[in-house]
C-alpha cells in the first residue's frame, strides 16, 4: 500500500523504500482535443524535467469562435515527478 503525505508542494511516497515527489501547476493548450493538450503538457515539461511519475488534470475549459466552435482546449494540470 503506497501513502502519501503533502508538504509544501513536496508529495512524500512512503513505501519500503523511500522517495520525494514534488508537484508543479502546468497550463496548457492544443487546436485539437484534451488529450494533446495533455500530451503537450508532458511534452514540455519533460524538456527540463526527469522522473515524471504522472499527470494530474486539475481543470478544463476551452475557448469558443464566433461560429460556436471550440478554437482551443486549455487545461490545469499537476505534474508528479520524483526528486533523486
Amino acid at each position: 500500500m503506497l501513502n502519501f503525505k503533502e508538504n509544501n508542494n513536496l508529495l512524500i511516497l512512503k513505501t519500503n523504500k523511500m522517495a520525494v515527489l514534488k508537484v508543479i501547476e502546468v497550463l496548457a493548450s492544443s487546436e485539437k482535443s484534451w488529450e494533446n493538450a495533455a500530451e503537450n503538457a508532458l511534452k514540455h515539461a519533460s524538456k527540463s524535467i526527469k522522473n515524471i511519475r504522472s499527470l494530474y488534470v486539475n481543470e478544463q475549459n476551452c475557448v469558443v469562435g464566433d461560429d460556436g466552435k471550440i478554437r482551443e482546449y486549455r487545461m490545469n494540470c499537476k505534474i508528479t515527478f520524483e526528486v533523486k
